[in-house]
């Protein structure tokens, strides 16, 4: 996939990709746990799934079915990521709490996930460490309308964007 270096990021912080998240998904450390979400978030947009194994907690990697996530990864369409919270995970920060709602749509059928992620800094480095899922309210999970601005942040319509076809 080739990725216009000056489109806003995936993960919708409104920063372009190139100083945002690719730098840590090209290997970075991650300054704070937000960071590493958006990234983590990035690498499901992009199917950079090596990025989202070496980003794990190894104590909680074994638990991750790599084929599940690949697939889910390439299969979804993801539309969006809206920070809800976080607790601690600065620059100073040992630990952290991101808690975010992920929309996509997957099999044609539209989601928002909501997570409560943990981190935790090993070795200077942030890692995920787990979360508690849950669903956002099912309105959450409706596509915008087709002249909206697409929420992946590309800057088109959803029509010409991820609403098209």
């Amino acid at each position: 996939m080739i990725v216009d270096p000056t489109a806003p990021c995936p993960c919708g912080s409104g920063a372009a990709e190139r100083a945002c998240c690719a730098p840590i998904l090209a290997g970075a450390a991650a300054p704070t746990a937000l960071a590493l979400m958006r990234s983590r978030y990035t690498a499901y947009v992009r199917g950079a799934i090596d990025h989202l194994l070496v980003t794990h907690d190894e104590a909680t990697r074994g638990s991750v079915d790599v084929a599940a996530v690949t697939r889910w990864s390439r299969e979804t369409t993801w539309l969006g990521l809206e920070i809800v919270a976080t607790e601690r995970g600065g620059a100073d920060d040992d630990t952290g709490v991101v808690e975010f709602i992920a929309r996509g749509a997957s099999g044609g059928r539209p989601f928002a996930q909501r997570e409560r992620s943990r981190f935790r800094r090993v070795d200077g480095r942030w890692v995920y460490t787990d979360g508690d899922v849950g669903t956002a309210p099912a309105t959450a999970a409706a596509a915008p309308g087709r002249n909206a601005p697409c929420p992946c942040g590309s800057g088109k319509k959803y029509k010409r964007c991820h609403g098209a076809g």
